[in-house]
C-alpha cells in the first residue's frame, strides 16, 4: 500500500496553522521547507502542536526531544512513537503505567497531600527555592517577545534589548543569536550583526538561516566571494533552502559566473516559481537562452 504524503497546504489545514505556531514548529526542525510530509511527520507535528497548545515551549520540547534521542539513537521520530505530555511545567514520556523525565530519566510519581506536606517541609530544611521559571523557560519567554517586536522597525531596540537576555540567559542559542544579528544588520551594524551570526554559527553547525545571512551581510560590505561560499554553506546544509539559491545565482552572475548561476536560477524557480521574485530569475535565464541563441 502506497503512504500517503501530505503537502504543506494540506498540513495548514489539518493542523490550523497560524504563522506563529508554523514559526514555533519550524524551530523545532518539523516544519521544513519540503513540500512533502509522511503521516508520521504529520503525528509529530500534531502532537508537538498539542504539547504548545497546552503551554509547553519550544525549549522545553527541544530539550525533551534531544534527550530522548541521545537516550535511544534508534528513535526516529519520538513525538510520533512516544507520548510526551506536560505536567507541572515539565515535558514528561508517558507510558501505560508511569510517567519519566527524558532529561534525568527519573520516574515522576504523583504526590498525595501528605507527600506533598513532606517534601515543603524538606526545602525549608535545605533551604532550596525553586525560582519561579526555570532560566530556560524564561529565555524562551524572552525570545517569543523580540520575536512578535522585531516585525515593527519602531520597536528594534526593544527586539534588540530581548535578543541580548535570550542570551545572557542562555549562550547556546543559535536562533537568538542569528535573530539578534540580522537586526543589527538591517540598521548598518555589520561588525555586531557578523560577530551574531559567527556565535549562531558557532553554536549550530548546522544553522542554515545564519550561513544564509552572513552571506547577505558579505555582499552588503562588498565581499561577493565569501558571500558565495557563505549560500554554498547554506545550501550544504539545507539544500532547498529557495532563497539562498537566489542570492547565490545573483551573486555569480555579479562574480562574472554566469554558467554557475543558471542552475540556481533553475532550482529556485522550481522550489518557489510563484514568488514575486520569481519574475527575476526568468529574466535571468531569458537572457542566457539569448545569448545562446545569438552564438549558434
Amino acid at each position: 500500500m502506497t503512504e500517503r504524503i501530505y503537502g504543506l497546504r494540506e498540513l495548514t489545514r489539518i493542523l490550523t496553522l497560524t504563522p506563529r505556531r508554523a514559526a514555533q514548529l519550524k524551530r523545532l526542525n518539523l516544519l521544513h521547507g519540503e513540500l512533502r510530509y509522511t503521516f508520521r511527520e504529520l503525528l509529530a507535528l500534531r502532537a508537538a502542536a498539542s504539547l504548545l497548545d497546552s503551554g509547553a515551549s519550544v525549549r522545553q520540547i527541544r530539550q525533551a526531544l534531544d534527550a530522548l534521542r541521545r537516550r535511544d539513537p534508534g528513535i526516529r521520530q519520538p513525538l510520533a512513537e512516544m507520548r510526551l505530555v506536560l505536567e507541572g511545567g515539565r515535558v514528561l514520556v508517558e507510558s501505560e503505567r508511569v510517567r519519566f523525565d527524558p532529561r534525568t530519566g527519573q520516574t515522576v510519581l504523583d504526590l498525595d497531600a501528605g507527600n506533598l506536606e513532606k517534601a515543603a517541609e524538606a526545602t525549608l530544611v535545605t533551604g532550596l527555592v525553586r525560582p519561579m521559571a526555570p532560566p530556560s523557560e524564561q529565555a524562551e519567554t524572552w525570545f517569543e517577545r523580540a520575536s512578535e517586536w522585531d516585525a515593527d522597525p519602531a520597536q528594534w531596540d526593544d527586539a534588540i534589548d530581548a535578543y541580548r537576555r535570550v542570551v545572557a540567559i542562555d549562550p547556546t542559542y543559535a536562533a537568538a543569536w542569528n535573530n539578534l544579528g540580522l537586526l543589527l544588520h538591517r540598521m548598518g551594524r555589520y561588525d555586531e550583526a557578523r560577530a551574531s551570526y559567527d556565535r549562531a554559527l558557532g553554536e549550530v553547525e548546522d544553522c542554515a538561516e545564519a550561513a544564509y545571512n552572513l552571506g547577505s551581510l558579505n555582499e552588503d560590505t562588498g565581499n561577493v566571494e565569501e558571500a558565495i561560499r557563505c549560500y554554498r554553506r547554506a545550501l550544504d546544509i539545507s539544500p532547498d533552502y529557495a532563497d539562498a539559491h537566489f542570492n547565490l545565482a545573483g551573486a555569480l552572475a555579479r562574480a562574472g559566473r554566469g554558467d554557475e548561476a543558471v542552475r540556481h536560477w533553475q532550482r529556485y524557480l522550481e522550489l518557489d516559481a510563484g514568488s514575486p521574485w520569481a519574475k527575476i530569475a526568468r529574466a535571468h535565464l531569458e537572457v542566457v537562452d539569448q545569448t545562446d541563441t545569438s552564438t549558434e
